[in-house]
């Protein structure tokens, strides 16, 4: 990218209070502008084949599908994409799925304004950026429950996000354009992957991992 051309995003966030803040921000950054916004993991592939942004700034957590499923799809169709994923989710397993996806920045939605201009302008370079807070519980050995589901490929990890949060096979499969059969299949060999043996110890074993606020 041409260092005088305008650094074109696309914003993905199921919140559009949250985009618009974000719009708000980053249209004050020179030479910076936002060309597209979408609210769901399907809207955020469509915009990016429309517009073609240098930079997506991508939610990980959406109404519909994840940002990690939506980052994937558009790293699929187009290996040069760069992705910073902005989210309240900062346990290391969901970071570290999203980083092993591809995407080349990772913030909190609790991190300062500045911090989302410096990432922004990072990724558009092609460098990597991860928010400092981020970086450090990266660096921390991870109990065996979390680096099990960090062993998962990124599409068996986006079927046991959605399973453990109570989403039917049906609709997990239309996420990820595959049939309730396949997900039940994938299911299976996750099951035996983690070492559980049934759905109930599936979802005690992400909370463990940090995967979802379990409360007994």
């Amino acid at each position: 990218m041409p260092i005088d051309d305008p650094i074109r995003v696309l914003l993905v966030d199921d919140h559009a209070v949250v985009r618009s803040g974000y719009r708000a921000f980053l249209e004050q950054t020179p030479g910076v502008i936002v060309v597209a916004e979408a609210d769901t993991a399907d809207g955020a592939y469509h915009a990016w084949q429309r517009t073609r942004p240098h930079v997506v700034v991508m939610d990980i957590m959406l109404g519909a599908g994840s940002g990690i499923a939506a980052s994937q799809r558009i790293l699929n169709a187009s290996p040069g994409a760069r992705i910073l994923v902005c989210s309240m989710l900062a346990e290391p397993v969901f970071i570290q799925h999203a980083l092993d996806v591809g995407v080349l920045g990772a913030i909190g939605k609790d991190s300062p304004p500045q911090v989302l201009r410096e990432a922004v302008l990072a990724v558009a370079r092609g460098q990597r950026y991860v928010a400092d807070g981020l970086a450090q519980r990266l660096a921390h050995t991870q109990p065996d429950s979390r680096a099990a589901f960090q062993a998962l490929a990124p599409r068996d990890f986006e079927i046991v996000r959605q399973l453990v949060l109570g989403t039917p096979l049906e609709r997990i499969g239309e996420s990820l354009h595959l049939s309730a059969k396949t997900i039940a299949n994938r299911l299976s060999l996750v099951r035996a992957q983690l070492g559980v043996q049934s759905d109930i110890q599936l979802v005690r074993l992400a909370a463990e991992a940090g995967l979802l606020d379990w409360r007994l």
